[in-house]
């Protein structure tokens, strides 16, 4: 068993983010999926595909993927239940707790399940083993095949629950073991925006594909999705979405921070109104299916050029 994990192939993982929502993030997302699994004919491979919708708190790639779900799991987190019985209310678990999830109030400790991470320092800190956890639901993880053939997986968030980062975090984990070897490409449909769901997201991956628009609240959102790359050390390219409203100013960012762009989508009505119907860009402009496998094959010429870049830069750490 050891020596068949060790020779799998790692997949390629892909996140494809926006600043904020609304750019087309995941237009882009499905349409690269779809392009891998119909190559075109001078490929010399195909890609078998996984697409993890990591946007739990409003999923929408299963519009334009139509996946017919046949696996779910409740996601839960350990919450803290306190025994009066045995509580001395000396306090140590509310000053551990960095989220205030517990407040010692009078002669009695508080727990607002709401603000738990499931952490656990609480309950393995009182010296009186008065603190057990219990399972507290969150949301749910689903996985299913596409007409397509792509291995499809996404999480939702219960509602009125506020901690979307736990369910990205099983999502990963559930959907694609790290022992697996039947896909070799995975695509994170990430959430909106640069807060820790997109890191969650985005962790682990081996390429940022930033879907922006040439507008100043595009340009205002797409520095701080490369702010978050580049904090992750995960190589970005940008797709400038709706090409054609603006200016531009993204262009001009791109070029001074070394972001290459690898795609421009013109702004359209027919392709507003085909994606506002549910039909994925790739039946609405089926041309555009080259276009977004020359992007893949250029993202793994910059993945190739990264890693060289990581080697050489290594051999002159050693050589030193």
């Amino acid at each position: 068993m050891g020596s068949n994990t060790a020779s799998t192939p790692r997949p390629l993982r892909i996140a494809v983010a926006s600043g904020k929502g609304g750019t087309g993030k995941t237009t882009v997302a499905v349409s690269l999926a779809l392009s891998l699994i119909e190559p075109p004919p001078t490929a010399t491979s195909q890609p078998q595909v996984a697409f993890l919708d990591c946007d739990v708190e409003g999923p929408n790639a299963h519009l334009y993927l139509r996946p017919i779900f046949d696996r779910r799991e409740d996601v839960v987190i350990l919450v803290p239940e306190v025994d009066a019985s045995k509580c001395t209310v000396c306090g140590k678990c509310a000053e551990v707790c960095q989220y205030h999830a517990i407040l010692v109030l009078g002669t009695t400790p508080l727990v607002f399940p709401h603000l738990c991470h499931g952490c656990g320092s609480c309950a393995q800190i009182c010296p009186e083993n008065a603190i057990s956890e219990q399972p507290h639901p969150i949301g749910v993880v689903e996985a299913g095949i596409t007409p397509h053939g792509i291995f499809f997986a996404r999480g939702m968030l219960q509602a009125g629950e506020p901690l979307a980062t736990p369910i990205i975090r099983r999502l990963k984990q559930w959907a694609i073991p790290p022992s697996t070897s039947s896909h070799s490409v995975i695509i994170f449909d990430a959430p909106p925006g640069t807060s820790c769901p997109v890191v969650e997201t985005a962790r682990g991956a081996d390429f940022l594909l930033l879907v922006t628009e040439p507008t100043p609240f595009g340009l205002h959102d797409l520095r701080l999705a490369a702010q978050v790359a580049g904090e992750l050390g995960i190589p970005a390219g940008v797709v400038i979405n709706r090409d054609g409203i603006g200016d531009e100013s993204v262009a001009s960012f791109c070029a001074s921070a070394g972001l290459p762009i690898l795609m421009r989508i013109p702004f359209q009505r027919a392709i507003s109104e085909g994606i506002a119907q549910g039909r994925a860009l790739l039946d609405i402009h089926p041309e555009y299916r080259t276009g977004f496998w020359n992007m893949f094959q250029h993202i793994q010429d910059l993945l190739a050029h990264h890693s060289q870049m990581g080697t050489l830069r290594q051999l002159a750490t050693d050589s030193q």
